[in-house]
């Protein structure tokens, strides 16, 4: 039995190494996602229905629904929500990724990257900054202002320098940022500033007014999280392929929608094993506190899917900045990683770990043998609907997502007539 997991495991980790996450454009997201329309708002995490979301999706549904025009005011909007008329869905079921409640609705722009090596494509909404903000459960006049912005200013010009400068290599961009001292989830600031090295002459040359470029350049330089959406679609490219691989026991996703946090194994296709998620533990906004705080949420940890964010700690010290716990902790966490994956990354490696490369390919078997959960470093959204971020912290899946999901495994051999 080993034999043909080992070999299945082996494609799985190939396809991870040798992709090659690329951003190639933008567009709007119902001309762009596959399935997307109108009366449709997807979500980060497994799939959720109204009466179980938590109170930060809520707010993103509301705040969404009043930004797509389909409702007025927020009691307009949370009738709309609950009345049935509107189809929820998950954001991995439509080829993309969110972060935080992840909400994308018809109308919003997204960048588009492609895998060269594999030819399939992820997307991402742009990022809106911290704070009170929408992906966080916000839904105020002023995100709603911000929104329209990003639309009828941002969007245009990114949009136009892009299709200026031509394809950008996210995989070369994420290996030059992890040596800076990111780990590409938590920190982003080597990663938004090499994107904005890379994109400014492209941006210049747009037909846009000279105002218009200065408040663009403006709100990049002031959003370090701005790469985020860059990575996490990176991230999603890579790994939707290890999908298809059947008998791999690689898990190809982990996300969380704020009640539940779900994993998928490439073995078991498009099967979500779920269990709530946990409160996150770490450092709160002045007067906030644990109690203020939501259980997890947000398709950012696809970054750690593929070996990134918490499993490249080590290589971002100052995150602890952020998140709480000292550069000690940081490498200690990555260091913990190498015992649930398979092998390291060739492309990502960490100057301060010798140039090792990062955890690479999370085998349910090593988690569970183990007793290890993967580390997920992360932003926390107060529970509260229309609040936005309390805080940051660092936070592990619930176990019982892989026990049911190696259990599952097994009884698909045993269904098979594969065990020994």
């Amino acid at each position: 039995m080993a034999n043909f997991i080992d070999q299945a495991n082996k494609e799985a980790l190939k396809l991870m190494q040798d992709a090659q996450p690329t951003l190639i454009g933008m567009g709007i997201a119902k001309d762009t996602l596959p399935g997307m329309r109108e009366n449709l708002i997807l979500h980060a995490g497994p799939p959720v229905k109204w009466e179980d979301m938590s109170g930060p999706l809520r707010g993103a549904v509301v705040g969404g629904i009043i930004y797509q025009g389909l409702a007025e005011t927020v009691d307009e909007a949370k009738e709309l929500a609950a009345s049935g008329k509107i189809d929820f869905d998950s954001c991995h079921h439509h080829s993309a990724v969110g972060p935080m409640a992840g909400v994308v609705t018809a109308k919003m722009p997204v960048f588009i990257v492609k895998n060269m090596d594999q030819g399939n494509y992820a997307y991402c909404t742009m990022n809106e900054g911290l704070g009170e903000v929408l992906r966080f459960g916000a839904y105020g006049e002023n995100v709603i202002k911000h929104l329209n912005w990003m639309e009828k200013t941002l969007y245009p010009i990114l949009k136009e320098a892009i299709e200026i400068h031509g394809p950008i290599d996210i995989k070369s961009m994420n290996a030059q940022a992890l040596q800076m001292g990111d780990e590409m989830h938590n920190r982003n600031k080597a990663g938004t500033s090499l994107f904005i090295r890379e994109i400014a002459s492209s941006i210049v040359k747009t037909n846009a007014s000279e105002e218009d470029k200065v408040k663009v350049f403006d709100f990049l330089n002031s959003n370090d999280h701005f790469y985020l959406n860059l990575s996490m679609p990176g991230a999603k490219c890579t790994m939707d392929p290890v999908g298809k691989v059947k008998y791999s026991t690689v898990v190809y996703t982990m996300a969380r929608n704020g009640t539940e946090f779900g994993i998928r194994v490439a073995g078991l296709g498009n099967r979500w094993f779920t269990a709530p998620a946990e409160i996150i533990d770490g450092l709160y906004f002045p007067g906030y506190s644990m109690e203020d705080a939501n259980r997890d949420i947000g398709d950012s940890c696809i970054t750690e899917t593929s070996g990134i964010g918490g499993f490249a700690m080590a290589s971002a010290p100052a995150i602890v900045q952020f998140v709480g716990g000292t550069p000690a902790d940081a490498v200690q966490y990555t260091t913990s990683m190498y015992e649930i994956t398979l092998e390291e990354s060739v492309a990502y490696k960490m100057p301060n770990m010798n140039f090792r490369g990062v955890p690479t390919g999370i085998d349910i078997r090593k988690v569970i043998e183990t007793q290890i959960r993967p580390v997920i470093n992360t932003g926390i959204a107060s529970k509260h609907a229309g609040v936005g971020q309390v805080g940051a912290g660092v936070v592990r899946p619930p176990m019982k997502c892989f026990e049911d999901a190696l259990q599952a495994f097994v009884e698909m051999l045993d269904n098979e007539g594969l065990l020994d």
